[in-house]
């Protein structure tokens, strides 16, 4: 090619038109070192059959709104409501109206409190009655049998049972709450959100989408996010005795922007859902003298199918506001092409020393 250029002019612009004309093959060369795709959809039918470009208009845009996870309702079984049943350990206050005379002490004298503590066989001693089943059954239902059993020595008593001390049932919570702690059930339904509250609430590594409540000897997985944003009610259960709640520190979910970016880098996709114009703005947006607008593309691998090539031509604004209800899933690739003038600059550069080394061989010619 070097032979075919018309002598003409002077001598040291014939002897840099040579030199450039046998250096573009080499940088050509070079340039390919960077990652290139087709922009155009003529180009990109040469592309291999398991990579499938999607161009992102008004008419597809809607099917990519939606997160890559949507929120699930836990599979953990719901019970319907709370009913507190007593259990051992627990201490009883009974009271009988107008018979101060039965207002005595029970077992948990000796540990400082005062009432009837249910003891290892389930019962409860009182006065005139003796023993009376209390493990297991709901406080009313222990009224009405010292109500029934005490007629017989007190004319229509009136009974008042209440749990004075919980200690027979407790759950724990554990994990990425800031006082991970045990806490009792009560009278009182105790809910999830309830029991991470009074743990002190999540940390800021906590990940409220992958909740843990262990019942039974089964794991099973809560939603709490799901609860807090999107209303799943039955994503805040009430709490049973002997669950185990456990809160997992957040994994880092990432998605990565790369190519003609002011800053290339990669961003967290597990404490908020992005959209691709938030990401790409998070880091400056594209570089608008090198970056080819038509060339905003999303890598995602599509499974064992190979990948899709999501393109958005972001030369209009209408294209920009596309970007705004796409949604990143991890794992994406975005990446921004360089415009052919760009790579043109750049091979220009590129030859710069040899310029200078042919301005030299000139200035050695004539001395």
């Amino acid at each position: 090619m070097a032979a075919a250029v018309e002598k003409t002019g002077s001598p040291m612009l014939n002897r840099l038109t040579v030199v450039l004309l046998g250096t573009l093959p080499v940088i050509g060369g070079c340039s390919e070192g960077h990652v290139r795709f087709p922009v155009t959809e003529n180009a990109q039918k040469a592309l291999p059959e398991n990579i499938h470009v999607i161009r992102l208009d008004a008419t597809n845009i809607r099917s990519f709104e939606q997160p890559a996870e949507p929120h699930q309702a836990t599979p953990l079984p719901s019970d319907g409501g709370w009913d507190y049943r007593i259990g051992t350990g627990d201490i009883l206050g009974i009271t009988v109206f107008d018979h101060p005379e039965l207002l005595l002490t029970g077992g948990g004298e000796a540990q400082g409190e005062s009432g009837f503590r249910v003891q290892a066989d389930g019962t409860v001693a009182f006065p005139y009655v003796g023993a009376v089943k209390a493990k297991g059954r709901a406080p009313e239902a222990v009224r009405e049998e010292l109500r029934t059993r005490l007629a017989a020595f007190v004319p229509e008593p009136q009974v008042d049972v209440r749990v004075m001390a919980f200690n027979s049932q407790a759950v724990s919570v554990t994990g990425e709450v800031r006082t991970p702690n045990r806490q009792p059930l009560t009278t009182v339904g105790l809910t999830l959100l309830d029991a991470v509250n009074a743990a002190g609430g999540l940390t800021e590594t906590a990940d409220a989408r992958r909740v843990t409540v262990r019942r039974g000897g089964r794991s099973y997985p809560v939603d709490l996010e799901g609860f807090l944003s999107a209303g799943l009610g039955s994503n805040n259960p009430v709490l049973r005795p002997g669950d185990i709640v456990t809160v997992p520190r957040r994994l880092a979910r990432e998605a990565y922007l790369l190519g003609e970016i002011v800053k290339p880098a990669a961003v967290d996709l597990s404490t908020e859902p992005l959209t691709l114009t938030q990401a790409l703005s998070r880091q400056g947006g594209i570089l608008e003298r090198r970056a080819d607008a038509r060339g905003v593309f999303v890598f995602r691998a599509n499974g064992g199918a190979g990948m899709k090539v999501f393109q958005l031509d972001a030369r209009s604004p209408t294209a920009l506001l596309l970007g705004t209800r796409f949604l990143l899933q991890p794992g994406d690739v975005v990446y921004v092409t360089r415009a052919p003038l760009s790579r043109w600059n750049d091979t220009i550069s590129d030859l710069l020393p040899s310029v200078g080394i042919t301005s030299s061989l000139d200035r050695l010619g004539t001395d």
